[in-house]
């Protein structure tokens, strides 16, 4: 997992409520090995027509958006089936967080386990965020993880809460996995005190 202290990006925004992980990642797509780049199929039936060409209106598609890393949405994001595979297809897409006022509970949990920080804001600010979109799409947001906050121009900010557990692991680049192993001489004098 890379590590995450602060990001800088313009936002792309979604402007939609009830985004499923369905049309994150369409199922036809889970059997693929996690080695793939997931990235490609993100919102793959919502992006393309039934030729498969791009549609220019989606917003992914458009020039100004294509080095963003976070994603603005609607109440609701990633609802639907529990696949990790949606956040898998965010992250290689290049997202490194999501900011929306409230997050499917499955989907929350597994992009915090997989890299990806997830921000529940208010609707209040979120409606702010995605006006100054609107007003400029090069507005550019910096999510300060140690501080807690998402500033913006002009004089926007906002606290959010993440668990200390998870706030380590983004700080740290660590997954589940890595912080139990970053435990390991811990773990090895407390079997010593078994063992004597």
């Amino acid at each position: 997992m890379e590590k995450f202290k602060t990001l800088q990006s313009v936002m792309m925004p979604l402007d939609k409520v009830n985004i499923d992980t369905d049309q994150i990642l369409p199922a036809r797509y889970l059997q693929k090995p996690r080695a793939n780049n997931f990235g490609e199929y993100l919102f793959k039936d919502v992006r393309h027509d039934s030729n498969g060409a791009l549609k220019p209106e989606f917003v992914l598609n458009q020039a100004q958006y294509v080095n963003a890393k976070i994603m603005l949405a609607k109440d609701n994001f990633g609802c639907g089936s529990s696949r990790e595979h949606a956040v898998w297809a965010i992250y290689d897409a290049g997202f490194r967080a999501v900011i929306a006022p409230s997050f499917g509970d499955i989907f929350f949990n597994n992009a915090l386990k997989n890299g990806l920080l997830p921000i529940r804001l208010s609707t209040s600010n979120v409606v702010t965020l995605f006006n100054l979109t609107q007003q400029n799409s090069a507005s550019r947001v910096v999510i300060d993880l140690a501080a807690q906050t998402v500033l913006a121009s002009p004089d926007f900010s906002a606290s959010f809460e993440i668990d200390s557990f998870s706030k380590q692991c983004f700080l740290e680049g660590l997954d589940e996995l890595g912080y139990t192993l970053s435990l390991l001489p811990q773990i090895e004098a407390f079997e010593k005190t078994l063992i004597s």
